[in-house]
């Protein structure tokens, strides 16, 4: 691992000797350096995008409900013909 002075990120070098390894307090504070790097990348949607996903996700949980339900509606149907018993 080498730190990489542009960013401050410790990232794997090429041919860079094998350094020691860090006890496990250093490797849990490089843990939440890390972390605090990546919710840096984040961007947070706009409400019209927020919207959008929010409908993607209600229509496809809508489809899939169609789908379940109708998958047993049919197995039921099913059952009923081969056994002549109401479920």
């Amino acid at each position: 691992m080498v730190q990489d002075d542009a960013k401050g990120e410790i990232v794997a070098g090429g041919n860079a000797p094998r350094e020691k390894k860090l006890n496990v307090f250093a490797r849990i504070a490089l843990f939440i350096r890390q972390v605090f790097a990546e919710l840096r990348k984040v961007v947070t949607p706009t409400r019209q995008e927020l919207v959008k996903y929010t409908l993607v996700v209600l229509g496809f949980v809508v489809i899939m409900m169609a789908l379940v339900w109708g998958m047993d509606y049919v197995s039921s149907w099913l059952t009923t013909q081969v056994f002549g018993v109401p479920a």
